[in-house]
């Protein structure tokens, strides 16, 4: 089995392209070229998957994606492509759960925390709550697990548990190759963090 892709890369390399990829068209690009940058990324997953079929790696990252473009496009068009990340990050789940140090939980976990339930779509606060925290136990110290479990706390309104998992966000370890990601990652710890005390202080005037 050939098990180099694109441009003779193999596997790890073109992961790690996808990856890089994805923090630029995420953090760098807006409007139009941010759109036609993510139609590309996803094209680029879905061969992954399909070179890699058993590779719970190229299932995330095509949820990832799939989630990401889904924020970006909005309205209706979004709920497709939601409902195409939860398929890539169950099918992820399904062959290694705790692939990438849980991110397909923590990305599935959002993902039930931010879609709106039913009867638009799966949103689901206690199936959120349940992957955030199987996330965490796979990584108590990780960037995302602690971000995104502290983000949906601030929404439940939990202002003292989101800002321990917030504060460990912070002090997480840097990541090989993803320095793009956790600089843009600690910038969102930060506003979220600004916005806890706004509230905090609102509850104590």
């Amino acid at each position: 089995v050939d098990t180099t892709g694109e441009a003779g890369l193999d596997f790890d390399q073109q992961l790690l392209a996808i990856q890089q990829s994805w923090s630029v068209n995420n953090y760098q690009l807006q409007a139009a070229a941010q759109v036609v940058a993510f139609e590309a990324l996803l094209a680029q997953t879905a061969q992954l998957t399909q070179d890699y079929p058993k590779r719970a790696e190229a299932w995330v990252w095509q949820g990832i994606t799939q989630s990401t473009f889904a924020g970006i496009k909005g309205g209706l068009g979004a709920l497709s492509l939601a409902k195409a990340a939860k398929k890539s990050l169950e099918t992820a789940i399904d062959l290694d759960p705790v692939v990438l140090a849980g991110s397909a939980l923590t990305s599935l976990g959002t993902l039930y925390h931010k879609v709106p339930g039913w009867p638009i779509g799966f949103g689901n606060k206690d199936k959120a709550r349940a992957m955030l925290e199987k996330a965490l136990e796979i990584s108590p110290n990780g960037i995302d697990a602690n971000y995104f479990y502290g983000e949906f706390l601030f929404d439940e309104g939990d202002h003292d548990l989101a800002r321990r998992h917030l504060q460990l966000a912070r002090q997480a370890p840097a990541r090989l190759g993803r320095e793009l990601a956790d600089a843009a990652r600690q910038t969102e710890i930060t506003e979220l963090l600004q916005r806890l005390d706004f509230e905090q202080g609102k509850e104590k005037g």
